[in-house]
Parts: C-alpha cells; sequence; structure tokens
C-alpha cells in the first residue's frame, strides 16, 4: 500500500492539527537545512528502529525528504511503520516547502550534504584532467578516467571512496 501525497498548505494544516512531521534524510542533510517542526528520523533508521519520539505516539504522521522521491520509493516501508495511522508524504518534499515560501533553518555553518561534496569534487576533478589532459598531456585523461572508474564503483557497490576521504576533511569534522 502507498502513502497518499499531500501540499504543502495541507501539510501546514494538519501540523496545526497536530501531526508529526518526520524527515527521513541523512543528518548531514538534516543540519545543514531542515524544516522546523520536522523530527529528523533517517530512513535507513527506520528500517531497522521503527518510528521514534512523537512520530510513534502521534496519530497524523507526514514523512518528507529534499524532493519527495526518497519518502515515494520508500512508501511501502512507511506504510507498514505507520499501521493504524494516518500517514502522507509531503509532495515535493523540502524543495516543494521552500519554494512554498514556507521557512527552513538554513545553518550555513554545517558543511554541504556529502553527495554534493562528492559530486562538486568528481565534476572538478574530472573537468581539470580535461583540461590539462587538452592543454598539457593526453596522460591527463588518465584522471578524468579514474573519477569515471570511481563514479561506477560508488553506483554498483555502494561504496564511495571519494565520501570517505571528504568526510576526513577539516570542514566536515564536527
Amino acid at each position: 500500500m502507498t502513502i497518499q501525497t499531500i501540499s504543502t498548505n495541507e501539510v501546514c494544516e494538519k501540523l496545526k492539527q497536530g501531526a508529526v512531521l518526520v524527515d527521513i534524510r541523512q543528518p548531514d542533510e538534516y543540519l545543514r537545512e531542515n524544516i522546523e517542526a520536522a523530527e529528523l528520523q533517517p530512513l535507513s533508521q527506520l528500517e531497522s528502529q521503527g518510528l521514534k519520539g512523537n512520530a510513534a505516539n502521534a496519530n497524523v504522521v507526514i514523512f518528507h525528504c529534499r524532493s519527495g522521491r526518497r519518502t515515494q520509493q520508500a512508501s511501502s516501508l512507511l506504510s507498514a511503520l505507520t499501521s493504524g495511522k494516518q500517514a502522507f508524504i509531503l509532495e515535493g518534499g523540502i524543495d516543494a516547502w521552500k519554494a512554498n515560501n514556507q521557512p527552513t533553518r538554513l545553518n550555513r555553518s554545517q558543511p554541504l550534504e556529502m553527495m554534493r561534496q562528492v559530486q562538486i569534487a568528481a565534476g572538478g576533478l574530472t573537468l581539470l584532467g580535461a583540461i590539462l589532459g587538452w592543454q598539457v598531456s593526453p596522460v591527463f585523461y588518465g584522471l578524468c578516467a579514474f573519477v569515471g572508474a570511481g563514479l561506477l564503483l560508488a553506483g554498483t557497490t555502494g561504496f564511495c571512496g571519494m565520501a570517505r576521504l571528504l568526510a576526513f576533511m577539516p570542514w566536515n569534522r564536527q
């Protein structure tokens, strides 16, 4: 059974009536920006531990992620976790919330989400390899191949060496 999606305006009304908003994103995403009323309960923890906190006792639970995609993909799990409760998904996630001029807490002192850091680093290294391969020596095209192979490995195995490396950077240490 899939969970029904509802608009930002409907979420606002349900929150006024006592609904609990659950953010299923990862902690690094939540710390960077979140909806003030939302409780963080990452999808990975929901799978292993179930609903916790206010959401466990609420009659109405609304889930959200960044764009709504993760919550839609996990709708069967979320439905199972909320058996006996009314459950909804915020259509469009926090992106739609912001597009509807609803407030969020943005903490620019927190680093960008890890996947965005990986995308920036991979894109930068690939561009650098292409420019150096064109301007200096074709040997530098190997950098593009190395980054591409790393991304392929990350996508197929779930292990991202670049994310592991970036986690050691000073801006990611807390």
